[in-house]
């Protein structure tokens, strides 16, 4: 017998605001992030727009001794934790049963002002901390050192899929025994020079707007910022008088095995299939997707494709958003953050919206929630992440009971 997984806690920030509440009025509202970059020189960008968090000031949250050791996506992770962990005592848990998953947040920021000041000043040497802020598993110890959670504390690396994968682990413990509380989801912080040359190599960013799934759709905007659930056994949750946000019904994880870039409709079908078995749900259950929704012309067709196959003639009146429209490609949070955005889809009896859409594509014949949100009885929501290198995960959550 495998235990039931409530989500307890809801964390975030990103270029729609500071907090889960902004993010909901965003959502509401269909409200775009995306603009100028601003918060670096942005003339040597072929792209220079990103969903960015402009009016981020880290001293609010963190002392002078403490910035030192925080790369900006440290900064994101920890914000969101505190705002997904309020509420509970942590002196009232088994510190030993809680731990941390988190998407890689590879300290961009930090390795980008490394490079420079080595390769362009000739720095004779460079920050001693620099290790540290950098390495992919540095926000999670970080939230775990905030929290004094002493169980089981790392990072998922799958590229965009690596908040998903992260999720999916945690709620796999909880179910096993292993743990009481985890807290999970991931952070990002890509926006700098080096980092968004090599994606203006890819030739897959636009130039103006996100806007998945409309026919005049010309590429992914990078986005930046955090998603953070935290996961709880049922009976956990019940016993200490826990608000329950929704639930955790189960996770498809697999591997395309065939290209580094290009994405496979049938990888994307049995990930969603997989999600479906695992939590013991039939497609005609699911009342919204949000989509991994990237807005490059291929991406958004594989995905298409990928959920007819699994849901047939009815995918045609299903409910599938990309809200990737207002907060942009948050990269390895991307998981995290939507998650978040299904959960209080599922919550508010929301369907967000995918706004920027134009034309309806022949290829992706879906109902995107074009441009404006809309009230409806949801009782089962999937958020897909479809990384490179075909990595794919997707996640199944119910309505709070």
């Amino acid at each position: 017998m495998r235990s039931s997984v409530a989500i307890t806690g809801l964390g975030s920030i990103s270029a729609l605001g500071p907090d889960v509440p902004a993010l909901l009025a965003s959502l509401q509202a269909g409200r775009c992030g995306i603009g100028p970059i601003a918060t670096i020189d942005a003339s040597r960008l072929a792209v220079p727009i990103a969903a960015e968090i402009g009016d981020f000031d880290p001293v609010p949250h963190f002392d002078r001794r403490q910035l030192l050791m925080l790369d900006r996506a440290s900064q994101f992770a920890l914000v969101a934790a505190n705002e997904a962990m309020s509420g509970i005592d942590v002196a009232t848990l088994d510190r030993e049963r809680c731990g941390v998953i988190l998407g890689a947040a590879i300290g961009q920021t930090t390795l980008d002002a490394a490079y420079l000041s080595l390769y362009g000043h000739d720095a004779a040497r460079l920050p001693p901390l620099t290790v540290p802020r950098g390495m992919p598993s540095a926000a999670a110890s970080h939230v775990a050192m905030a929290f004094g959670l002493l169980g089981p504390c790392f990072a998922t690396a799958s590229a965009c899929a690596s908040a998903a994968h992260a999720i999916a682990l945690a709620a796999g413990m909880i179910r096993a025994g292993q743990l009481d509380l985890v807290v999970c989801g991931g952070a990002d912080a890509s926006i700098c020079l080096g980092y968004l040359k090599a994606w203006d190599a890819l030739r897959v960013l636009s130039a103006d707007a996100c806007r998945p799934f409309s026919r005049d759709r010309s590429g992914l905007v990078i986005g930046e910022g955090a998603g953070i659930l935290v996961l709880e056994s049922t009976a956990h949750a019940k016993a200490r008088g826990a608000t329950i946000h929704a639930e955790f019904l189960g996770a498809g994880l697999g591997a395309d095995a065939g290209d580094i870039t290009a994405p496979s409709a049938e990888g994307a079908a049995r990930a969603m299939r997989a999600a479906l078995r695992d939590a013991d749900l039939a497609p005609d259950d699911v009342d919204y997707v949000n989509a991994h929704g990237t807005a490059t012309r291929l991406n958004d067709r594989t995905e298409i494709a990928a959920l007819h196959a699994v849901f047939g003639a009815r995918t045609a009146h299903l409910a599938v958003s990309s809200s990737k429209s207002m907060h942009g490609h948050c990269l390895n949070a991307a998981g995290g953050l939507e998650a978040v955005v299904s959960v209080l889809a599922l919550r508010e009896r929301l369907l967000p919206p995918t706004i920027g859409f134009q034309q309806a594509d022949p290829d992706c014949e879906i109902d995107c929630v074009p441009n404006t949100a809309r009230r409806a009885e949801l009782r089962v929501a999937l958020s897909n992440s479809f990384a490179f290198g075909g990595l794919n995960a997707v996640l199944a959550f119910g309505r709070a009971a």
